[in-house]
């Protein structure tokens, strides 16, 4: 099942184009990582989601719903996180969501349950009661996650969630993220790659309003594989460089060292010859093998790749 899609979703402000005709399709209870470099429209992408924005052109529909200014009831299957969320911060951490609660129209009875249960969630249980004036900027993140899904939302917009926190502060941010997704298909949009490929199960990625690529992380991997072995010893491995130059598939044959282990990066022009070929050469050198895989290429290399040359859908 689909939770989120756009069909040539457009936004123009004067003669910007911040939005360029998304075409998009999210599955159901999955985590959708909504990558791109600062400007390249995710956050006009998120506003136009939920309802805080009207396209120039195109549609988008969430949790079954059209996206349009009508969509009153829209607002009950959503949560959503701003970037930069505000808070009234005279006010505790535990009024703060019982105001929440009530804007959604819940029950007292309804308020004190979810209240109760998200701040153990969002571990705040223990600040409830301080104001919010006196968070850290990761504490006020997960208060504000807390909100955005008080309402037992179908779909979560998260935008920059981890956006200057801490790496402790990042961490249980990711964490709680990953158990959001048991319930409510999750679009997290961010320029942070580490954090996509700790928690995303697709990813697409946008620049200068125009959507690249989107895929699941795994066949993004799999697509972008390079031809370089990575392989581990525990001797010096000059003895089989020298073999290996006279191979007609090798590029290059790098020295490193790997977690104070000698090793060699191979990069070769036939994958399918060298997967044949290099076992038996490694063989026959007699050095001790600790490790051997085709290397898979990082997110921000692909991120890199396909920003910095255009990119293709």
């Amino acid at each position: 099942m689909v939770a989120i899609k756009c069909e040539g979703l457009t936004k123009r402000y004067r003669d910007v184009v911040a939005l360029d005709s998304l075409d998009l399709s999210v599955e159901e209870r999955s985590i959708f990582g909504f990558l791109g470099p600062n400007g390249a429209g995710k956050t006009t992408t998120v506003k136009l989601l939920v309802g805080l924005g009207n396209p120039s052109v195109g549609r988008a529909w969430v949790a079954g719903k059209e996206v349009t200014p009508e969509a009153i009831g829209l607002r009950k299957k959503i949560g959503y996180l701003p970037e930069v969320p505000a808070f009234y911060n005279w006010m505790t951490g535990l009024e703060f969501l019982s105001f929440v609660g009530e804007l959604h129209h819940l029950s007292k009875a309804e308020i004190e349950n979810r209240c109760d249960e998200l701040l153990e969630l969002v571990e705040l249980k223990e600040a409830a009661k301080r104001r919010i004036g006196g968070y850290s900027r990761g504490m006020r993140q997960r208060l504000g996650i807390a909100q955005a899904i008080i309402n037992k939302p179908e779909v979560l917009f998260l935008d920059e969630p981890c956006s200057a926190l801490d790496p402790i502060g990042r961490r249980k941010v990711l964490e709680l993220i990953k158990r959001l997704s048991a319930g409510a298909t999750v679009f997290m949009s961010t320029h942070i790659l580490s954090d996509v490929e700790r928690v995303c199960d697709s990813v697409g990625i946008i620049d200068r309003g125009k959507l690249i690529t989107t895929s699941s992380m795994e066949e993004l991997q799999r697509k972008y594989t390079r031809s370089v072995f990575e392989l581990e010893f525990e001797e010096d491995t000059s003895p089989l460089v020298a073999k290996l130059q006279a191979v007609p598939w090798l590029v290059k044959a790098e020295q490193v060292e790997v977690n104070g282990s000698p090793a060699l990066r191979i990069q070769v022009t036939d994958i399918n010859t060298a997967k044949r070929e290099l076992p038996g050469i490694v063989a026959a050198s007699g050095l001790t093998l600790l490790r051997y895989e085709l290397a898979l290429p990082s997110l921000e290399d692909i991120f890199v790749e396909l920003v910095a040359g255009g990119g293709n859908k």
